[in-house]
């Protein structure tokens, strides 16, 4: 066997073998490409993207008036914040080009395969590695081939949870002859002004979409199956001086992470515990918002008035949903939808409206993790069979039968208070420790296979199912994303994101079944602890003393420049 260089990039004449396999160029991927560079010195990986851009989600998403609900002091990674973000609640825009950013200056595109779709992922318990099927799409790409199969030790799934549109049942979609599309896959070459307009759903991407059709579309109809709830956003702009400060006072910004991280931590229990107070604060807040915004419309407050707890479906954050509802030219129509027809919608009442547009905002493919990507384990087992019951982790990031494979973003570990980068790192500092013992033994020529345990992975999911079940998630009068037609909650976490952080602190070695070179050695290991990012907590004084002296330097500069003029 020729000598292995874990430092050395994949190339032509290695093109179909590389160490690691990553899945997905979104935010979960590229953390765990910079991770393996910085934490496992490890560049021979491979980026596979089935688009033309990074960005995952943020690429995919380009509706009129896409935006994060997360603060964005707490939307970029904590290795690389962003200091100048223009809005409290960054635009689809702004957070791309952030994420471009970053994986142009950690060099990654030279490790990305755009145009380039896992079909099927199989693993080799002779050869301890799995067999991977690329299909290669894109004008030009798809001359030189349409598939190949790649090698890897280690194979990491970096698709996320909201990466499939979800198209909805409903009779003669395809019939009609206007314009149909999907919030996920904008058409911008379409002008929707003056048009009428239908837009069926009425969930996080909908309540973003519909202020801005509305500014413009001659008629808007909003169908609703059922009402979310909806509390104000309070998007601010960030002053120019305050992104000086910001990026020129390193203290300042970690100050004002650490106390957006706390505050967000604070407000779990809204989310999370129907009973506690905040959850019931909230719940006061979200009605009295509505009602003070369509005080003109008394006649819907019942018809947006959700009749399940706070936080059982994704908590909607908008200034602007209700205020485009008292608009006279857009309408909630709550009865069922019949059928789509060749012109427009007819409601099971036989109400019928034309449209020109249809905007179909019905989400994703949830609880199918990693759909449509067939994957096989030990033993030619398929992760169907494996989460026949739904999908489980061991801790979200690892599972049963399927040897050296990670996943990001993975199950139970959604969250409903909190930034999910704040989770991807976590996963992405454990899985470089595990791919990190693949590389050393791979070095020395061996072959080496890390497997949870099944025993501990239900173990596990069992004690998590459990706190869930105690959850306003549970609440047995809504249907969400987070949960599995049987109630099954497959894609939230229930706790904190620093108990997530702590519990993903240590790789405990003795949870994994271990073939290979090192078997015994690395079975009898005591767990390895590789830390944590600590931004929950209030910063240091000699932090806040540096940051206030900081502010008041800028701010100094800034009057006495004002004084000269």
């Amino acid at each position: 066997m020729a000598e292995f260089n874990a430092a050395r990039r994949v190339g032509n004449l290695d093109f179909t073998r590389s160490t690691v396999v990553i899945i997905g160029a979104g935010i979960s991927g590229l953390c765990m490409a910079i991770d393996l560079i910085r934490r496992t010195k490890c560049s021979n990986f491979v980026i596979l993207e089935k688009g033309s851009q990074v960005g995952g989600t943020w690429n995919d998403n380009k509706y009129p008036g896409c935006a994060c609900d997360v603060w964005s002091s707490l939307y970029s990674y904590s290795f690389e914040q962003k200091s100048d973000w223009t809005r409290e609640y960054p635009g689809q825009e702004e957070i791309l080009a952030y994420i471009i950013k970053v994986a142009e200056k950690y060099g990654l595109f030279k490790h990305i395969r755009f145009n380039s779709a896992v079909q099927e992922a199989r693993w080799d318990d002779t050869n301890r590695r799995w067999n991977v099927k690329v299909g290669v799409s894109g004008a030009k790409d798809s001359q030189y081939l349409e598939t190949y199969d790649l090698e890897t030790e280690f194979l990491i799934s970096a698709v996320g949870q909201l990466n499939a549109p979800s198209w909805p049942s409903i009779s003669g979609l395809d019939d009609f002859s206007g314009k149909l599309m999907h919030s996920a896959r904008w058409d911008w070459s379409y002008d929707f002004s003056g048009k009428r307009v239908a837009i069926i759903g009425n969930g996080a991407s909908a309540v973003q979409i519909i202020p801005e059709l509305a500014k413009s579309a001659s008629h808007l109809s909003i169908y609703q199956r059922t009402p979310n709830w909806v509390i104000p956003r309070m998007d601010l702009a960030v002053h120019p001086i305050q992104q000086a400060l910001l990026h020129y006072v390193p203290p300042v910004r970690w100050c004002k992470r650490a106390i957006m991280m706390y505050i967000r931590e604070m407000t779990h229990s809204a989310f999370v515990d129907s009973n506690s107070l905040l959850s019931k604060q909230t719940h006061k807040q979200a009605t009295d918002a509505m009602k003070s915004q369509l005080a003109d419309k008394p006649e819907l407050w019942e018809t947006l008035t959700p009749n399940y707890a706070i936080g059982c479906k994704r908590i909607l954050i908008s200034d602007d949903f209700y205020p485009a509802l008292n608009k006279e030219h857009v309408e909630l129509n709550t009865t069922p939808i019949a059928k789509v027809t060749e012109t427009g919608i007819e409601t099971e009442d036989g109400d019928t409206r034309e449209f020109d547009l249809i905007v179909v905002a019905t989400g994703f493919r949830t609880v199918e993790f990693m759909y449509p990507i067939e994957v096989y384990g030990k033993n030619g087992r398929s992760v169907a069979d494996v989460w026949k019951d739904g999908a489980m982790a061991y801790r979200g990031v690892t599972v049963e039968d399927l040897p050296n494979f990670g996943m990001l973003y993975g199950p139970n570990t959604n969250l409903g208070h909190n930034s999910i980068i704040l989770m991807i790192e976590a996963q992405s500092r454990y899985l470089s420790e595990m791919v990190g013992a693949v590389v050393r033994s791979k070095t020395r020529g061996e072959a080496l296979a890390l497997t949870p345990k099944t025993d501990v992975v239900r173990r596990l999911n069992d004690t998590l199912q459990e706190q869930l079940q105690n959850t306003s998630f549970a609440d047995v009068n809504c249907q969400s994303w987070y949960k599995q037609a049987d109630g099954r909650i497959t894609n939230n976490w229930p706790n904190t994101v620093v108990q997530y952080q702590k519990d993903l602190s240590y790789v405990t070695w003795a949870d994994y079944e271990v073939e290979g070179a090192d078997a015994e050695q690395i079975r009898q290991r005591k767990p390895t602890y590789i830390g944590r990012v600590k931004e929950e907590s209030p910063v240091s004084n000699t932090t806040l003393v540096l940051g206030a002296l900081g502010v008041a330097a800028v701010v100094g500069s800034y009057v006495n420049g004002r004084r000269r003029r």
